[in-house]
C-alpha cells in the first residue's frame, strides 16, 4: 500500500496534512500520536469510508478509486473505533457478516471454516450462540475483531482494537495479529494508544501530530526519549526488556 500527498479537510482545518507513506507488506504498522492527530481519519480514508480532498492511495497496482466495492472488500477489511448494533445477533451471526463480500449471504463450506477459525482465534467458540448485546465490552470487541478476521483480507485495518480490553485479552489480540502477519503474510495497520504494545508487537511505527507524519521507522528508531518527547510533550524513560524497548512515563 502506498499513500501519496493525502489531505483531508473539514472546513478550513486540515486534519490530515499531505501524508506520504509506503506501508510494508506482510508487516504490522502502528500509528501512534496524541488524540486529534489524524490517525483514525487516515485509516478511514485508506478503507474508502471517507473521501480525501487530495492525494492517492494505491493498493496493489490500482488506485483506491479504481476498485469496485466488492473487490476492495475482499482485499481490505477495517474495524472502526466505535461499533454499535441495533439488531439482536449471536456471536456466530456477527462473525459470519465478515464473509459477505465472498458469499453474498449464501455461506458455503469455506465460509463456515473461516468463521469457525476466526472464533477460535478470538476464543469465542463457547459463546458462539450468545447474543452480542449481552456480552461484556471486551467480549464484544473480540467478536467484532473476529468478524474482521473472517473477512480474510490481505490488508487488515484496526482502529484502536484494544478498546475495552483488559491486559490479558490485549496481549492475546496482539499475539494473534503478530501470528497473522508472520504466518499468513497479512498486512496489518493499527491505530493504537498503548506505546508499549506498539513498541513490542509492531514492525513499523508511524507517528502523527496535528495531521502530519512527524516520524516513521522501526520501533528501535522511534522509541527514543527525544523522539517521543517531541510527539507527546511528555517525559519518557526508555528501558530495554528482552530486547524490546519499554517506555516508562507515569
Amino acid at each position: 500500500m502506498k499513500i501519496l500527498n493525502l489531505i483531508k479537510k473539514y472546513g478550513e482545518k486540515e486534519v490530515v496534512n499531505n501524508v506520504t507513506l509506503e506501508v510494508p507488506k506482510g508487516k504490522i504498522t502502528s500509528f501512534i500520536g496524541p488524540n486529534g492527530a489524524g490517525k483514525s481519519t487516515l485509516l478511514s480514508m485508506l478503507s474508502r469510508l471517507i473521501q480525501s480532498n487530495h492525494g492517492e492511495i494505491w493498493i496493489g497496482n490500482k488506485e483506491i478509486s479504481q476498485w469496485k466495492d466488492n473487490d476492495l472488500a475482499r482485499h481490505l477489511s477495517i474495524l472502526r473505533q466505535s461499533n454499535h448494533l441495533d439488531i439482536r445477533l449471536t456471536v456466530e451471526e456477527l462473525v459470519s457478516f465478515g464473509r459477505f463480500p465472498h458469499s453474498f449471504g449464501k455461506l458455503n463450506d469455506l465460509d463456515r471454516m473461516k468463521i469457525k477459525q476466526a472464533m477460535q482465534y478470538m476464543k469465542l467458540t463457547e459463546m458462539k450462540n450468545s447474543f452480542v448485546n449481552e456480552l461484556s465490552g471486551g467480549q464484544r470487541q473480540r467478536a467484532f475483531i473476529a468478524m474482521t478476521l473472517a473477512q480474510d483480507t490481505e490488508h487488515i485495518l484496526l482502529d484502536e482494537p484494544l478498546n475495552n480490553l483488559d491486559m490479558k485479552h490485549g496481549v492475546e489480540i496482539m499475539k494473534i495479529l503478530r501470528k497473522l502477519a508472520d504466518e499468513m503474510g497479512k498486512t496489518i495497520l493499527l491505530v493504537i494508544h498503548d506505546i508499549n504494545f506498539a513498541s513490542c508487537y509492531s514492525d513499523h511505527l508511524v507517528a502523527m501530530v496535528n495531521g502530519k507524519v512527524v516520524a516513521s521507522g522501526s520501533p528501535n528508531e522511534i522509541i527514543k526519549q527525544e523522539v517521543l518527547q517531541g510527539i507527546y510533550d511528555l517525559d519518557f524513560n526508555i528501558r530495554e526488556v528482552n530486547n524490546k524497548k519499554i517506555c516508562v512515563y507515569y
